[in-house]
């Protein structure tokens, strides 16, 4: 049973690579037969989604704006040419994870919950595609997936704050549009979202994960104000694998920094605050728990790089090492939020966390919601619209310091519902996540 808002149960805590070769190998655990991923890095690996003319969409009043869309033609060859690469990529995965008890009734279940969530993702399907607020794959880098999608409000005034999202995906089907629906929303309180998209396994692993996320956070930073953004108001939040890439990412950037040896394109003191949703963040303690859950461990084991990696790219281990204590200070807030009852990954995860950082003297705080899920906080009560406590904390805290946004908050409507209660609650104890 999905409960109110009100109920929520709040903790806050005080103060305080170049890839190894062209192909993947790892052992279906249920056959013990080895399967080999060959992927051609000189083809794109997007997702499925597909990017329409942009010629004839409503524009905001705003200031004319740089524009980084391709043409028609490159669009429809463009997603031809992802869609049939991913389709390849997707049976070759599914061959090797092995179509046992365990993966058919996860499917079977995703399946339902999808279609109990249809009407409201189509709702923002058409919005993603057709609204002239979207300005969709903005190009920043030279990797097939170095695209982001800005998410604009309708006026365009003055300088907006900018909020940087990863999306999640268990790092294999992770994609920008998966952060519509936030975009959408936080775009009426007069809030920039900028998606981030990024290479997925097997295209890539997780050093080039992290590697795509910071290149994306570099491009906001640095050009966000020819799209009306504030680059002095920028903040970072990630959902699931998304918060663990984007922890990643500004962990690494806090001890490039505090090096002073290498050459940067972005700083920590550019992020205002960091926001985590139902994340992971220490890959030691995931690994046995994502294997019980069908994601086994020679497959995460590939996408993280070997067991070798893990201390690098588990942040909550990271933080406790004396020898990076110069980047801990160098650190913005640290806000993780997650639901009592997400069973994908589970609250404690975001809990060690929060306490690796008050430990070693970074500020941290953890929003615990009783009785929610891994998809309860993302996607059910944002479809479900009104008052959300979790979108409330986020707006709150961006406009902390803008009285007039904060006035405007107070009197601003409901937020659209997407769906019947009824389908909400279906989905909520149907959700295979």
């Amino acid at each position: 049973m999905t409960l109110s808002p009100e109920s929520s149960v709040h903790r806050r805590c005080p103060s305080s690579s170049t890839r190894k070769s062209d192909s993947s190998k790892y052992t279906n655990d249920n056959d013990n037969d080895v399967m080999e991923i060959e992927f051609d890095d000189t083809k794109p690996l997007m997702s499925t989604g597909f990017f329409l003319s942009q010629g004839s969409r409503r524009k905001p009043s705003a200031p004319a704006r740089p524009s980084r869309q391709t043409s028609f033609k490159q669009d429809i060859g463009h997603a031809a040419a992802e869609t049939y690469l991913i389709t390849g990529l997707a049976f070759k995965l599914l061959h090797s994870l092995g179509v046992g008890y365990r993966w058919i009734t996860k499917f079977v279940a995703l399946a339902c919950y999808a279609m109990l969530l249809m009407p409201g993702f189509l709702c923002v399907a058409y919005y993603y595609y057709f609204s002239g607020q979207v300005q969709r794959s903005v190009v920043f880098g030279d990797q097939p997936r170095n695209r982001l999608d800005l998410h604009l409000p309708m006026n365009l005034d003055g300088p907006k704050p900018v909020v940087v999202f990863v999306t999640g995906g268990a790092w294999i089907i992770g994609y920008k549009a998966w952060g519509s629906l936030l975009g959408q929303q936080l775009a009426e309180r007069d809030i920039i979202v900028a998606c981030i998209d990024y290479r997925n396994f097997p295209q890539g692993t997780i050093s080039d994960m992290v590697t795509d996320a910071s290149q994306g956070i570099s491009f906001v930073c640095n050009h966000i104000a020819e799209y009306g953004g504030d680059p002095n108001r920028i903040y970072l939040m990630g959902q699931s694998a998304g918060a663990h890439i984007s922890a990643c990412a500004l962990l690494e950037q806090a001890v490039k920094e505090s090096g002073g040896g290498e050459s940067i394109s972005w700083s920590v003191s550019q992020i205002k605050t960091y926001f985590g949703l139902s994340g992971g963040y220490n890959l030691f303690k995931l690994v046995d728990h994502f294997h019980n859950r069908g994601l086994y461990r020679s497959i995460f084991l590939s996408i993280m790089e070997g067991e070798e990696s893990f201390q690098k790219f588990s942040p909550e281990v990271r933080v406790r090492d004396p020898n990076i204590r110069d980047a801990i200070s160098l650190l913005p807030p640290f806000t993780l939020f997650h639901g009592s009852s997400d069973y994908s990954i589970p609250s404690d995860a975001s809990k060690n966390f929060v306490d690796a950082l008050q430990m070693v003297g970074a500020r941290a705080e953890l929003i615990l919601y009783e009785g929610k899920t891994h998809t309860d906080l993302f996607l059910q009560d944002p479809l479900r619209g009104g008052k959300d406590d979790l979108f409330d904390h986020i707006v709150a805290v961006i406009h902390a310091d803008d009285k007039e946004a904060l006035s405007k908050d107070a009197v601003a409507p409901p937020r659209k519902r997407h769906l019947p209660e009824i389908l909400l609650r279906m989905a909520h104890h149907i959700s295979p996540f």
